[in-house]
């Protein structure tokens, strides 16, 4: 009787955590926390509502803790084979830690729950799922990427460090410059036409690096992702499926082993008779 009721208990912990009410329960909690964290860097809110933010900053903490604790109760040892689990429970550890004394740095952390909304949303999760699956193909583009920049930052220099040091005086300022041209920050106005005033052939030089910098490569980073998302948008959430799949695995392993145990005696007892 109280192995049913166990199981009877576990049940609805389980529907309990894997519900929907409960899902959009928690990330409204990760949405007021994060405005808690956010009003906390304001002086003047802090002085005069700082205890009230206080309790709700705790009270969002235990709600995180609750669930954290749940998926434990459920989820048993298949917790901590997914990587989500594993960013959930550090972030909550961290946020446990005293912000005090060596610890005072960790008090900073505490906007990290604040990311506990990737993880909880699933079409958050296959954002962050699909930008590592495309990992292995940006290396490529990005090996790609650096030597065209080295090569430019060299030409750079060698063209342009004796005119304008501040922004070419060696290969580090000329990395630097070339990359606030790539993304297009103040690089006409900002750098290209002082160049240009003593230089003027030097706008072939830049739109050259601008055509294959920013428009090629970057382009190259984007279709990747893109393509790894809509690879990925062909497969449903897969997150909780693989932790119910490893959790009736090892309910069977569970009830193999009891079955073998209740052979084991079965035979014991006939060989006593």
């Amino acid at each position: 009787m109280t192995h049913m009721e166990t199981i009877s208990w576990k049940d609805k912990l389980t529907n309990w955590i894997k519900s929907d009410r409960t899902e959009r329960f928690v990330m409204v909690a990760i949405v007021i926390n994060a405005a808690v964290l956010g009003l906390q860097t304001y002086p003047a809110i802090t002085a005069r509502a700082g205890g009230l933010l206080h309790a709700i900053d705790l009270a969002c903490l235990a709600v995180f803790i609750v669930e954290l604790l749940a998926k434990m109760i459920v989820y048993g040892r298949q917790f901590w084979k997914t990587g989500w689990n594993w960013f959930d429970f550090i972030v909550v550890m961290i946020a446990i830690v005293p912000a005090s004394g060596p610890f005072s740095v960790l008090r900073a952390l505490r906007v990290l729950r604040v990311l506990r909304l990737v993880s909880s949303a699933p079409s958050l999760r296959r954002v962050i799922e699909a930008f590592l699956h495309a990992i292995p193909g940006l290396s490529g583009v990005l090996v790609i990427m650096t030597v065209f920049f080295y090569v430019m930052a060299v030409l750079a220099t060698n063209l342009f460090s004796a005119t304008h040091p501040q922004w070419f005086g060696s290969i580090g300022d000329s990395l630097y410059s070339l990359f606030q041209i790539m993304t297009l920050e103040s690089w006409s106005m900002g750098i290209v036409r002082p160049v240009m005033e003593v230089h003027p052939w030097a706008w072939i030089f830049f739109i050259s690096f601008i055509v294959i910098a920013t428009f090629t490569i970057l382009n190259l980073f984007i279709g990747i992702i893109v393509s790894t998302m809509q690879e990925l948008a062909m497969v449903p959430d897969t997150h909780e499926q693989h932790l119910e799949s490893l959790e009736v695995l090892e309910r069977i392993e569970n009830d193999l082993v009891t079955l073998r145990q209740q052979l084991a005696n079965k035979s014991k007892a006939g060989k006593k008779s």
